[in-house]
């Protein structure tokens, strides 16, 4: 019999299991999927956004696999750190281990300003609103009237789409209550998306662009000059675009016929003197807004109750403006196209007002103390999945997922990436057999001092998280913190 631990129980992770599981060249495996958490799923639960009902359906098909008789989850349980089973020590327990551990961080602005409270990555927005219980307390600056989400891809998007949402549409959601209660009293009025680069090159799929124009109560503004910036955008349909692409540029196209106006902040030449438009239009950059006080829109009119969500390009981020102690706008370099698929610097800059600003530039994968890593990728050196020690192969380690190749390609593309690695661990599994392996690894885990949660605790989670939602009036809504998880993963009340 094989013994194969899976760190990680987010799809990557799942994934590597089930493919474990098909496979016929080695007809007696089990397999153990670890988890920090004492929940399964990871960024299905705790990264795919509340109203994305149909994406977060793959826990069903996820919950399958883990639900295999060769399958035991085992959540709760740290692999590395202070407090953690180091890598060398958990390899003493199975024949192999794969690491499948995601890409945890976010990628940084590294522009001045960027610690100003009021200024956060997007990763700590979506953890908030999907109740990740190492997600505190936090209002997120919501009675702010205007919002700059930084990055043109999904997760910019759904942050977006959270913002502009109102909270009656989310109460049918898993959204945690004080989440709800946070975003049934947001002042934010203006959400801009904004992209250094063109609307070609923006990474948000079709689908996601298309919902943020079918938002009640939501009016979608684009800048028709900033899209004919773009060479692609004026193109003839004959030449040769990716599908998505072309898709894209027809939506943003028909929003810029029938759109309002698209007004920007001040704009400054290269002395700093004002030039173009010079009112500032959402008020003084930096001004707090009281929210008892009128809320006017671009024109100078009071609130007329549209959240307008503006997707801007062609701006680079330089600086994170302050006012109070406060993040109070965002100074934007203008970029243009520079012939060779990148943007160069006009030498002028535009202000945009914000008292939230969400920077959505990217994941990158964090070091897992104990095996090798690569500071400038992000990942795990590895060989079609072998983890790479010194260059050489290291008997009976793996990596799958983001760790693996990056934070790159959607959901399922973890499923080809598993695969890779599943076969260069059956390859293997000649050699690996030779090891000596624990028969209960987690009774060994207990004796080192982890507190393993299985499945029969997981689902005692999700009938408490079920009736928390029955005494609110609604479905599902997730516990947030780790007490409350850990209470009822032992059937406690909390």
């Amino acid at each position: 019999m094989l013994r194969v631990a899976v760190v990680g129980s987010g799809p990557s992770g799942v994934y590597t299991a089930q493919a474990l599981l098909n496979q016929s060249l080695v007809p007696e495996v089990r397999v153990h999927v670890l988890d920090r958490l004492p929940t399964p799923y990871g960024l299905v639960r705790y990264g795919v956004a509340p109203d994305h009902e149909k994406i977060k359906s793959l826990q069903n098909s996820l919950r399958a696999v883990l639900e295999d008789e060769r399958v035991t989850f085992v959540g709760h349980v740290q692999i590395g750190g202070a407090d953690g089973v180091p890598p060398a020590r958990l390899a003493e327990l199975y024949h192999a281990v794969v690491y499948c551990v995601g890409a945890a961080a976010d990628r940084p602005l590294a522009v001045p300003g960027e610690e100003l409270p009021g200024s956060c990555s997007a990763t700590r927005f979506v953890s908030w609103y999907s109740a990740h219980p190492d997600s505190a307390p936090d209002d997120f600056a919501l009675r702010a009237r205007s919002a700059v989400v930084i990055g043109v891809g999904n997760v910019a998007v759904d942050v977006a789409r959270i913002l502009a949402r109102g909270a009656d549409e989310l109460r049918a959601t898993d959204v945690p209550r004080a989440a709800l209660g946070a975003l049934a009293g947001s002042r934010v009025r203006e959400v801009h998306i904004v992209g250094r680069r063109g609307p070609s090159q923006a990474r948000f799929t079709t689908k996601e662009l298309r919902e943020l124009g079918a938002l009640p109560g939501a009016r979608i503004v684009v800048d028709p000059a900033e899209l004919a910036r773009d060479p692609a955008y004026a193109a003839p349909d004959g030449l040769p675009l990716p599908a998505v692409v072309r898709r894209n540029l027809e939506v943003l196209r028909g929003w810029a016929v029938r759109g309002e106006p698209a007004p920007s902040g001040p704009v400054y030449g290269p002395s700093g003197a004002a030039h173009g438009p010079s009112e500032t239009v959402y008020g003084s950059c930096g001004a707090a807004h009281d929210p008892s006080e009128t809320v006017y829109g671009p024109s100078g009119a009071a609130y007329d109750g549209v959240r307008r969500i503006r997707l801007r390009f062609f701006l680079r981020p330089v600086e994170l403006l302050e006012r109070g102690g406060r993040v109070a706008g965002v100074r934007f370099a203008r970029t243009v196209p520079d012939g060779a698929g990148g943007v160069q610097d006009t030498g002028t800059y535009e202000d945009i007002e914000a008292q939230l600003v969400l920077r959505a530039v990217g994941y990158r994968g964090v070091e897992l103390p104990g095996l090798p890593f690569d500071p400038v990728r992000g990942t795990v050196p590895h060989a079609a999945g072998r983890v790479l020690r010194d260059g050489v192969p290291s008997p009976g380690e793996y990596v799958a997922g983001w760790i693996k190749r990056g934070p790159t390609g959607v959901i399922g593309s973890n499923r080809s990436c598993a695969k890779e690695t599943v076969a260069s661990l059956i390859e293997d599994a000649p050699l690996l057999a030779r090891r000596p392996a624990a028969d209960d690894p987690l009774a060994v885990l207990r004796a080192w001092g982890q507190r393993p949660v299985e499945w029969d605790g997981w689902l005692s989670i999700e009938r408490a998280e079920q009736a928390l939602g029955r005494s609110l009036g609604r479905g599902p809504v997730k516990i947030p913190d780790w007490s409350g998880l850990l209470a009822a993963a032992r059937g406690e009340e909390h």
